[in-house]
């Protein structure tokens, strides 16, 4: 039996090491190899020095251009089975090309975090106002999961967001977490304990808006106060693209330091007491604190940093959104062995009962195997209508650049 193809068209070459959505697509990576798949990834942008290494796996790397007619050369010979873009504006440039030469095969939108609710929240938050999730971007977006035949969301949150607002049906949309592996009792007895750990951490891609902001409100907000409290404490910022701009924060007398990438970011964070991360905008589920879990580092943060990330269980640490309540909440965890031990615990729970779920990947992979794409396309005559003319302009607009490239 000859195997399936899957081609991955990339927004970036992923890179696990240094953020979250690299880690993400890694996992669905794996997740179909292990059902026997054929993978090429393919991206048109550059490589990084942190661009993950597929040589250790069985995946055909392809560099491929942007408004260019190679590419539609590039899947005639591959004609993939299933092709999955890699966030909704890759979906833009190349989703009319592959509906034109591969029009049999399933297009799956990996949305990483619904990019509308994420502007949405951070306009509001810059602002000081009302949230605003009819915007231009979810127009964009919104189309794009429209024109696809599937798009898997990461939070549940996010799934109500496109359901109830936005009226897309859930045969559109699957949810698709982290894919974790599971805490085991061997795991936890090798974890540091409260005795040899101190002080804080944070960590995030400075290129995602939501961590640089996060460090301006740890460095004018709550760092002043937590240090008076726990003077002996040091707070620890790391973090992948660092610009000048954070690291002119790092200052030694106030023990507030920038420390810029970690190599491995759940060792890093398993020296650590807590996790403080005081989020104040952003969407999905933050693998900051997926990672925090999996080393039994308890964390504190707000609402929309905890969002969709415990269902209906306790948090692994603090939820707060008064920075006054969570600052003398997080010295109580930082000094407090029993609650410190309990927060770990809750950690626990929460990576085995929501992301180290096999069922979640293998239902996903069952769905994939028995898709029908002839009647789910007939269901789905909105995606049918923008793919006719949305594509049309999307296309020309391309064939146009294409044009002037070669003039």
């Amino acid at each position: 039996m000859t195997a399936k193809k899957l081609l991955i068209i990339g927004f970036v070459w992923p890179e696990p090491t240094s953020s979250a959505a690299g880690t993400r697509m890694i996992q669905l990576v794996d997740l179909f190899l292990n059902n026997g798949y054929e993978i090429t990834f393919a991206s048109a942008a550059s490589k990084s020095d942190f661009s993950y290494d597929f040589s250790g796996k069985s995946v055909f790397e392809q560099e491929i251009k942007l408004n260019d007619e190679s590419f539609n050369s590039f899947l005639k010979e591959l004609m993939p089975d299933v092709v999955l873009f890699d966030r909704f504006m890759v979906e833009e440039q190349y989703g009319w090309r592959v509906q034109q030469e591969c029009p049999n095969a399933l297009r799956i939108l990996d949305t990483e975090d619904l990019h509308f609710f994420r502007s949405a929240r951070q306009i509001s938050n810059k602002k000081n106002g009302a949230l605003n999730l009819h915007n231009d971007v979810a127009k964009r977006e919104i189309a794009s999961i429209l024109r696809c035949d599937l798009s898997l969301i990461i939070s549940e949150i996010e799934m109500r967001i496109l359901h109830e607002q936005f009226k897309i049906d859930f045969s559109l949309l699957y949810y698709l977490p982290f894919i974790e592996q599971k805490i085991t009792q061997e795991t936890i007895q090798n974890w540091i304990p409260f005795e040899n750990r101190a002080d804080f951490i944070f960590i995030g891609n400075f290129l995602h808006e939501p961590n640089w902001n996060t460090v301006q409100v740890l460095k004018t907000k709550v760092w002043p106060v937590l240090r008076k409290e726990l003077p002996d404490a040091t707070m620890n910022i790391y973090g992948s693209y660092a610009s000048q701009k954070v690291l002119q924060l790092n200052n030694k007398s106030e023990k507030f330091l920038i420390k810029g990438r970690a190599e491995n970011a759940q060792q890093t964070i398993a020296k650590h007491k807590i996790l403080l991360a005081p989020i104040q905008f952003g969407a999905g589920v933050k693998g900051k604190f997926i990672d925090a879990m999996q080393v039994g580092t308890p964390s504190v943060t707000t609402t929309i940093g905890a969002e969709a990330m415990k269902g209906s269980l306790n948090w692994s640490g603090v939820i707060d959104d008064d920075l006054d309540i969570l600052i003398e909440k997080t010295v109580e965890l930082y000094q407090d062995k029993g609650k410190w031990f309990s927060a770990q615990q809750n950690g626990v729970k929460i990576i085995n009962e929501r992301y180290a779920i096999e069922e979640t990947a293998n239902n996903f992979m069952i769905i994939i195997e028995n898709f029908d794409l002839a009647k789910h396309r007939q269901n789905n005559f909105i995606g049918q209508i923008l793919n006719h003319h949305t594509n049309q302009s999307t296309k020309y607009m391309s064939l146009w650049i294409e044009e002037k490239n070669k003039s």
